[in-house]
């Protein structure tokens, strides 16, 4: 399996239309691989909150015609990173959309985990309550967004639910990129999965980006990375190897906590 994860520069200088047709064009580029993968909030900036409502789009808005064009045009998958999401209904979201092939929408992940605590990203949009996972004829993927990198039950119950790939997209900031590869690293080891992590480059409303997209296999080994700047990373690797170590090193069977509710005294 081929996938192609696009670390996005995402820089004040560039309008967010513009921003999108050339994102289009790099995921047409890629035309070849099974899986294309973007980061988080790429059209605004996942720092620049003062963005979030001016730019929010209905799910069907322009980087969903956008981006399903793209996957059509490539025949990918096409993880298309995620969008500020305005619901008719109801609070922003940070929504990431998944295309099929033919440029059909798959899955819709809104991110569960707000960043910012009591301000930006946590006061500004609702918290999705929604596992997604999304089955590839290769594969099955768990999608996550950034923060979310960071509580390791939504993954596991990810791979409670299926998924064999897990799937970040991200802006994370650059000072705290060690956290970035080393909790990358962590979640693939301990649900013995695949994990294809891309983040933003440039500098989102004054905060530096840390790039350095990532692909870990089943065992921590990191297949790929990228380095600060904007950069295609494009990785193959055998999804079996998850059933595989997962036979070897069989961990997973071994849990005692969270598997049924406790005993009542």
């Amino acid at each position: 399996m081929r996938a192609s994860v696009i670390q996005i520069a995402v820089n004040e200088d560039e309008s967010v239309e513009a921003r999108r047709r050339r994102v289009a064009a790099l995921v047409r580029e890629q035309a070849g691989a099974d899986l294309v993968v973007l980061p988080e909030l790429w059209t605004t900036g996942a720092f620049a909150y003062e963005e979030f409502g001016r730019e929010a789009e209905p799910l069907e808005g322009p980087t969903y015609e956008a981006m399903a064009k793209a996957a059509s045009d490539a025949g990918v998958w096409l993880h298309a990173g995620s969008v500020p999401e305005r619901d008719p209904d109801g609070p922003l979201y940070n929504t990431s959309l998944v295309f099929s092939p033919s440029g059909d929408l798959a899955a819709a992940y809104r991110k569960i985990h707000r960043f910012g605590f009591d301000k930006g990203e946590a006061v500004l949009m609702g918290a999705g309550s929604e596992l997604v996972t999304v089955r590839l004829p290769e594969t099955t993927l768990g999608l996550s967004t950034c923060y979310d990198l960071r509580f390791p039950e939504l993954f596991r119950a990810l791979v409670d639910a299926g998924a064999e790939t897990l799937v970040v997209s991200a802006g994370w900031p650059e000072r705290r990129r060690s956290h970035w590869t080393l909790l990358a690293q962590a979640r693939a080891v301990e649900n013995q999965s695949f994990l294809l992590a891309c983040a933003t480059a440039g500098t989102h409303a004054g905060v530096p980006q840390a790039g350095h997209s990532i692909v870990v296999d089943p065992w921590g080994e990191v297949l790929a990375q990228a380095g600060a700047g904007e950069e295609v990373l494009t990785v193959e690797f055998d999804p079996g190897k998850v059933a595989a170590t997962r036979e070897q090193f069989p961990a997973l069977k071994d849990r005692m906590l969270g598997l049924q509710p406790p005993r009542r005294p």
